[in-house]
């Protein structure tokens, strides 16, 4: 085909230039020569044959051009020609081209690593069937005002939901399960992240497992139907990926399960930690499965066709509401509310990641304007060049075509490598970053590859487009006469290099404060006073299976014995044991009825968190005693119900009370019946978890029996309290070879794991922030050696009429840091207004903390006074008479 002869000769033209050049030349001799040589068969003399065929034959570089045109494409032989001068004109100033593809590759790889993160977690649909369709119900709480109106669901709630409710197509529900799973050859005991749900949560969803099948509709009912669906995580680690493993069984809880499947490995819902799957009903009873006090499933439902969100949604609330009133003194909420799943999924992500984007975007900037700063410089350097090759013929267009052929490949080097530098990073992030949701999900592929290639273009544009048309406005003669006059050349160039300046120390503002905002609340997370001494403190957690502790004897003796051996390990000072440490999370609520004052609005009513402890805890964990007594020894099984209550508890429900010999009476549900509790005293409040608000909470005897079944063992020891793990692990295996122990922390790593996310956060701006503070400090060098570079005649002649050295110092210094204090006013005021934005993400931080202000702003104000400091010490050393006679 013609089109493609022409591609080929094209191709043949730009890569094969030489060759084919030679080709061209060799044919037109022999033509000339031919036509010399006919001509002197005719009897022409040899020099008139010669000068004959000339006058015929024409020009031959004209000729020559007219052939190549008619061979190739011309605009791809341009662009050949431009990429190679580009190049060759790069590589003569290699400082220049390393600084500018340094910064470009740093400034594109964070802006495609970050995108990358962002298009796979919040931009691309969940890898369910029809996701749009999918959403999440909770029941809402008109009274509360936690900020968080989403509430986790009872489970007579859902069941209530599930079968008189119809805008929705189907329901399901699923909640945490921690399952210690043992062997029967001698395999090491393990305690797993599992997730209970109902038998049609997978086909809701769209899900197939890998091997095996879903669960059947009779397993998922109350009785002995011990299945379990695996993980691929799970199925790989713990049994070597062995498809044999369907219909053979497993231990967990001291029960045999039979493996009916195994998930997909792109399967990580809710969260990448689990590793089984039992029914919804497992192990449980009609009565818990219908109670309506205890709030913890979560519910998933798949919209119906036809039928809006809100539709859908107002039906259950409805539903909600009439269950409200008919169990009134119960807590069950008012309302119902829905979100689509995908913003469940994310919520606890997007604000974070949206802040990081915007910063590396600022970076971006920040680069692209560092960049134009340098091509500025190297466009005034080069001025003569461009004035000369304009007379030579060279039009304004070409001369901006060529300038900006330069830019992209900058930018395409900086792609390149920028491109690499996001696959290490993204890496990076998904292994450090604890609990994003959607982990798996993230990948590089085509579509990164093309934002990739769109950023560099957008950063040739920007970078590139501004110094080039500065360079190429000026005129043929104004440009030699600029050139050749040195002083004055350059001036409009430096007030554009200021701006610039200006502008780029303004983002870099911006950046530093929100940087500095994050870190303090950091900080602030970091010193946070749980209401304990920390110190040499070690804490373990296992679970006893109620299927082998079948009786709150049997789990009371195990933990006194624990408690005994424990106590008597040489350098332990004491020991303590609770159903959790503060700062290790939630662990459920309940509300109460304060005998005295009965009559609360349903809505209203007071509850507590909940909490079990032994008589140690308080005083292993440093927890202060405000009034009454603590449990003692006598607060066991079959003694009258004591529990111990916080100070919030005491001033929220009883301001200005004695509260020692109360009563209060836990459980109102309907189906629970009522426990009336003594209180006994009041200690200090603790931290459930860094970062939120104290709670009113209950204490109630581990050894009481109520529960025991999870437990953490606290021990205070003398010295380093990880140096005690195993020999505490040994105690509890001597006791119980098969239970598994997790979670062996300090309590300054139970905090480190608490904000392990916001510690990312506060790094990766703080990185882009410092980039960003680099890059600003060498452009303001750049800038300033420039100015001094063409004030070096005008600061000679001040020399020489009598200016001092300090009089020289003190005015290139003005002259450096007047854009930079420019910056700095303009980017505290966009600084404030970012402040405003991520309140939401600090802690005992205002956004207008005048202690990060003040601390960024002398940072900034020292890298610049650093920067200015060698270009003007350089301008106060010149000789006067070698200045003038350089003028």
């Amino acid at each position: 085909m013609r089109w493609m002869d022409r591609l080929q000769k094209a191709l043949s033209t730009l890569f094969r230039r030489g060759s084919e050049t030679a080709r061209l030349d060799e044919e037109m001799r022999f033509h000339m020569e031919q036509e010399i040589a006919d001509r002197i068969a005719r009897g022409v003399s040899p020099e008139e044959a010669g000068r004959a065929a000339m006058r015929q034959f024409g020009n031959p570089a004209l000729l020559r051009d007219e052939a190549r045109r008619g061979w190739s494409w011309g605009w791809l032989e341009t662009l050949g020609r431009d990429l190679r001068f580009g190049t060759r004109a790069l590589m003569r100033s290699p400082g220049f081209t390393i600084t500018a593809i340094t910064v470009m590759a740093l400034c594109i790889g964070a802006t495609t690593c970050l995108f990358t993160v962002v298009r796979s977690v919040l931009l691309e649909p969940l890898p369910f069937h029809d996701p749009d369709k999918l959403v999440m119900v909770y029941e809402h709480w008109r009274a509360n005002t936690s900020g968080n109106p989403y509430n986790p669901v009872a489970p007579g709630d859902f069941y209530e939901w599930h079968e008189q409710t119809h805008g929705f197509a189907d329901m399901a529900s699923y909640h945490y399960s921690g399952l210690a799973v043992t062997g029967d050859h001698g395999e090491m005991p393990e305690l797993v992240a599992a997730q209970k749900g109902t038998w049609n949560l997978f086909p809701l969803l769209g899900v197939s497992p890998a091997l095996g099948r879903n669960f059947r509709e009779d397993e998922d009912q109350v009785g002995d139907h011990h299945v379990a669906i695996l993980t691929w995580s799970f199925f790989q680690r713990r049994f070597g990926g062995d498809p044999a493993i369907i219909g053979k069984t497993i231990r967990m809880a001291a029960r045999p399960y039979t493996v009916v499947g195994v998930l997909p490995e792109w399967f990580a819902y809710p969260d990448a930690r689990t590793q089984v799957w039992v029914p919804y009903s497992d192990g449980e009873t009609f009565e818990r499965l219908h109670e309506h006090d205890n709030h913890y499933p979560y519910v998933v439902a798949r919209m119906k066709p036809g039928v809006s969100l809100k539709t859908a949604t107002d039906e259950v609330s409805a539903l909600q509401y009439r269950m409200h009133m008919q169990y009134a003194g119960s807590p069950v909420a008012e309302d119902a509310m829905s979100r689509p799943m995908i913003d469940d999924v994310v919520q606890d992500v997007k604000t974070p990641l949206l802040m990081m984007m915007s910063a590396v975007a600022c970076m971006l900037l920040i680069g692209c304007l560092n960049v134009s700063n340098l091509l500025v410089a190297r466009g005034a350097a080069r001025q003569k060049e461009m004035a000369i090759r304009g007379a030579l013929g060279a039009g304004r267009f070409a001369l901006l075509r060529e300038q900006m052929t330069e830019t992209v490949i900058l930018c395409g080097c900086g792609g390149v490598i920028g491109l690499l530098l996001a696959l290490a990073g993204t890496s990076w992030l998904k292994a450090h970053w604890h609990g994003l949701p959607r982990a798996s999900a993230i990948h590089v592929d085509l579509t990164i590859v093309l934002f990739t290639f769109g950023i560099v273009g957008l950063t040739a544009i920007l970078a590139g487009l501004l110094p080039a048309l500065s360079s190429t406005q000026r005129g043929v003669l104004e440009g030699l006469k600029d050139s050749s006059r040195g002083a004055g050349v350059g001036l409009s160039r430096a007030r554009l290099r200021k701006t610039l300046l200006s502008v780029e120390i303004a983002l870099t503002v911006v950046l530093l404060l929100s940087a500095g905002l994050l870190l303090k609340s950091f900080v602030q997370l970091r010193t946070t006073d749980l209401g304990i001494s920390g110190d040499h403190l070690l804490t373990l957690r296992y679970n006893l299976p109620k299927e082998i502790y079948t009786k709150p004897e049997q789990s009371v003796a195990f933990s006194q014995s624990l408690l005994e051996r424990v106590r008597r390990i040489p350098g332990v000072q004491s020991a303590g044991l609770g159903s959790t440490v503060p700062g290790g999370g939630y662990d459920g609520d309940q509300v109460f009825i304060i005998p005295e004052r009965p009559n609360y609005e349903s809505n209203k009513q007071p509850d507590a968190m909940i909490r079990y402890a032994d008589p140690g805890y308080f005083s292993t964990l440093g927890i202060p005693l405000v009034a009454g007594r603590v449990f003692n020894e006598h607060d066991r099984l079959d003694q009258s119900k004591k529990v111990v209550i916080t100070q919030e508890l005491a001033k929220r429900y009883y301001p200005g009370e004695n509260v020692i010999g109360r009563t209060i009476v836990f459980g109102t549900d309907i189906t629970n019946k009522k426990r009336t509790y003594e209180i006994v005293g009041v200690v200090g409040d603790t931290l459930w978890r860094v970062g939120q608000r104290t709670k009113a909470t209950a204490y109630f005897p581990v050894l009481s029996g109520d529960t025991g079944y999870r437990a953490t063992l606290v021990v205070r020891t003398s010295g380093d309290p990880l140096s005690y793990a195993i020999p505490v692990q040994k105690e509890i295996a001597a006791l119980d070879p098969q239970l598994p122990v997790v979670d062996v922390l300090t309590i300054p790593q139970i905090i480190g794991e608490s904000t392990v996310n916001q510690s990312l956060s506060a790094s990766l701006v703080l990185i882009f922030a410092g980039l960003s503070l680099l890059l600003a400090g060498v452009g303001l060098y750049g800038v300033l050696s420039y100015v001094v570079t063409q004030r070096i005649p005008e600061i000679g002649i001040r020399i020489a009429l009598g200016a001092q050295r300090g009089q020289v110092l003190g005015l290139v210094l003005r002259d450096g840091l007047r854009p930079v204090v420019l910056g700095l006013v303009v980017g505290i005021g966009g600084g404030v207004g970012v402040g405003y934005v991520i309140r939401s993400l600090l802690y005992q931080t205002k956004p207008l903390d005048p202690m990060v202000f003040a601390v960024m702003a002398a940072l900034l104000l020292a890298v610049a006074a650093l920067a200015c400091a060698a270009p003007a010490w350089r301008a106060s050393s010149v000789d006067p008479m070698q200045a003038l006679r350089t003028e």
